[in-house]
């Protein structure tokens, strides 16, 4: 396949995670937005005409079916997610799909399924393992600088919206703080450590019955754990701190988009050696991700090695337990939009 060959993208949805992303994709060589897809017409032709792409559809079948389109970027809410996913999957196009991947561990598991089954490109969006810094904190742990690591500490999280009726807080779109803002920090725990063999969870619901707050205590044999936080009610700073046995790596907010880090070596005996690495972001950053599932899918790979589909399945499979520990239950999936 010619590895310089121009990808064409599929916008599905119209929001604001759909705004960024589609702007850094205007950033990306070799790639251009050929299609947009929304619910209403209206959304999706503005939408069309704000960033220049040739056709704006009102029915996400026909953005699927596109010709030019090669990959299908899935910004819907949580809960819609499943059933675009699976359409474009059997429709054999590349498909990135926003976190979190689906609302439950048993679609997240039908789809990975479904796209091994079919030899078809699928990633979940965590663009966080492609940031030039995220990079450098997995060599500095993969190179033993922190030695081995113990402990991992994430927040993130914010004051959702005044608004009953918006997504965060709509079971039926997959709304509540682990979904949305949880998965970070689980994901990076996860990326660190592997799967834990304990999950323990606290929090809160709002009256309609999502997770409006949550703290996860994971727990991994040999005793390395990971102590994570994540709101819709409370302004969470956003930092993370990894501790290892010869140092430490402390990620301030918010560490999902970090622009600097500092790595501290600390001797038995003697005074610490802090190390700060700094990096551009290109873009709003999700560039460096886009980049990378545009060169999987030109050289015809079916996963990246940065986000494989069996750490979204091992991330499900923590949210999935903790959600289910609160007592979140979500109705059946919406249909595509």
């Amino acid at each position: 396949m010619n590895s310089q060959r121009s990808i064409g993208w599929g916008v599905v949805a119209t929001g604001n995670i759909a705004h960024s992303v589609t702007g850094d994709l205007q950033l990306l060589e070799n790639s251009r937005v050929a299609a947009v897809s929304s619910r209403e017409r209206a959304r999706a032709e503005a939408f069309a005409k704000e960033f220049g792409i040739d056709q704006a559809y009102d029915d996400v079948d026909a953005l699927i079916d596109d010709d030019a389109v090669d990959v299908v970027y899935v910004a819907t809410p949580h809960a819609q997610h499943s059933a675009i996913v699976r359409s474009a999957l059997e429709a054999g196009k590349a498909v990135l799909c926003e976190k979190s991947f689906t609302t439950t561990l048993a679609d997240t598991e039908k789809l990975v399924a479904l796209a091994r089954e079919r030899g078809v490109f699928c990633m979940e969006a965590m663009w966080t393992r492609f940031n030039p810094l995220i990079v450098k904190v997995r060599e500095l742990v993969a190179d033993g600088r922190i030695g081995e690591v113990r402990s991992v500490s994430a927040e993130l999280g914010m004051i959702g919206p005044d608004d009953p009726h918006h997504r965060l807080w709509d079971p039926a779109l997959g709304g509540g703080a682990l979904l949305d803002v949880g998965v970070y920090p689980v994901a990076f725990a996860q990326m660190l450590l592997g799967t834990p063999a304990d999950v323990r969870v606290t929090g809160s619901l709002t009256a309609r019955g999502v997770d409006a707050e949550a703290g996860l205590m994971l727990s991994w044999p040999g005793g390395a754990r990971a102590h994570l936080e994540a709101s819709l009610v409370s302004p969470v700073p956003g930092g993370a701190v990894i501790l290892g046995t010869e140092g430490r790596i402390e990620i301030p907010p918010r560490f999902h988009s970090p622009a600097l880090i500092r790595y501290v070596h600390t001797p038995a005996r003697g005074v610490e050696e802090p190390e700060l690495h700094d990096a551009d972001r290109e873009g709003r950053g999700y560039v460096p991700m886009l980049r990378a599932v545009a060169q999987a899918v030109r050289e015809g790979r079916t996963e990246c090695a940065q986000m494989p589909l069996s750490d979204t399945i091992d991330v499900m499979r923590i949210l999935d337990e903790a959600l289910r520990s609160l007592g979140v239950q979500y109705p059946d999936p919406a249909p595509m939009s």
